[in-house]
C-alpha cells in the first residue's frame, strides 16, 4: 500500500513491516506502526551510515535499498543483511505528477518531470496563460505556494514581465543542464534542496518580497535535521535548547 492510504497503525498489529522512504511520511508513520507491529525495517538510498537497529523506535531497523523480494515473500536488502518476510509493503515514496485533463502542445509529464517549466511554474509556449503553481518539494511548502501564487497573479495582470518565450526555454535547458552535470535524476527536477532557499527568494523578488529571514531558514533546516534523526524527543529537546537559548 501507499502512504496515502495509511490511516491508522491496528492494522498493522503483530506484523513485520517493510517501510519503503524516510521521508517525513515514511518516519512518521514507522514511528507509529512501530508500537504495534513485530518488526518495522525501513528502507531508504540515504542511510549508509547509520543502518541497524533504531535505537528510539520500538522493534525497527534502518535499511539500505530493497535489493529484491523473492517468490516465497521473502526480502532481501542490498546491504546483505539477513532477509526477511515482509507481511505488508508500506509504500512511502513520493507522488507522481499527473494531469489527465490537461491536453496542451509542449507540456509533458515524462520520469515525473513536469516541463518544460520556467522555474517550476510557467511553460514558456503558453505563459503566462498556463501556469502550475505547487510542484516544488522539499522546501517550506505553503509560503511556496503562495509565492508562486502571487507571481502568477503579477504575470496575468502585467504587473510582473516573464522573459520572452525563446529567454525562458533557454533557461529551462540551462537548469536541466546543471542538473544532468550534479548527477541529480530526472525524477527528482522538482526537488529543491539543497537549492530551496535561493528559489523561494527569487520568486519573493518577482513579487516585492523580501528574502527569507535567516531564523526561518534555521527553524526550517533544523526541523529537517530533527525528523531525519528519528529521534522522538526532539520536540522536547528542541523546547530545551529554546529556553536555554532565552535564559
Amino acid at each position: 500500500m501507499h502512504s496515502h492510504n495509511y490511516r491508522t497503525p491496528e492494522p498493522f498489529q503483530d506484523q513485520i513491516v517493510v517501510v519503503v522512504g524516510l521521508g517525513a511520511s515514511g518516519v512518521d508513520i514507522a514511528r507509529e506502526i512501530s508500537n504495534v507491529a513485530k518488526e518495522v525495517h525501513i528502507a531508504s538510498r540515504y542511510t549508509e551510515d547509520r543502518l541497524g537497529k533504531v535505537d528510539t523506535f520500538q522493534n525497527t531497523w534502518l535499511h539500505s535499498e530493497v535489493d529484491c523480494i523473492q517468490d516465497d515473500g521473502q526480502v532481501r536488502f542490498s546491504e546483505g543483511s539477513a532477509s526477511i518476510a515482509a507481511d505488508t509493503f508500506l509504500y512511502c515514496t513520493g507522488y507522481r505528477y499527473h494531469f489527465p485533463f490537461l491536453d496542451v502542445e509542449g507540456v509533458t509529464v515524462d520520469g515525473n518531470r513536469v516541463g518544460p517549466l520556467y522555474k517550476h511554474v510557467f511553460p514558456p509556449k503558453h505563459a503566462p496563460n498556463l501556469s502550475f503553481v505547487g510542484l516544488p518539494v522539499k522546501t517550506i511548502m505553503f509560503q511556496s505556494f503562495e509565492l508562486e501564487s502571487r507571481w502568477v497573479a503579477r504575470a496575468l495582470s502585467g504587473r510582473a514581465e516573464l522573459p520572452g518565450e525563446e529567454a525562458m526555454a533557454a533557461a529551462v535547458e540551462e537548469d536541466y543542464r546543471r542538473m544532468d552535470a550534479a548527477g541529480k535524476p530526472k525524477r527528482h527536477t522538482h526537488a529543491l534542496m539543497p537549492d530551496w532557499v535561493e528559489y523561494m527568494d527569487w520568486v519573493a523578488a518577482q513579487v516585492g518580497e523580501p528574502p527569507m529571514e535567516a531564523r526561518r531558514r534555521e527553524i526550517y533546516e533544523k526541523a529537517l535535521r530533527c525528523i531525519w534523526s528519528l529521534d522522538d524527543s526532539y520536540r522536547d529537546s528542541w523546547e530545551e535548547e529554546e529556553e536555554e537559548e532565552n535564559r
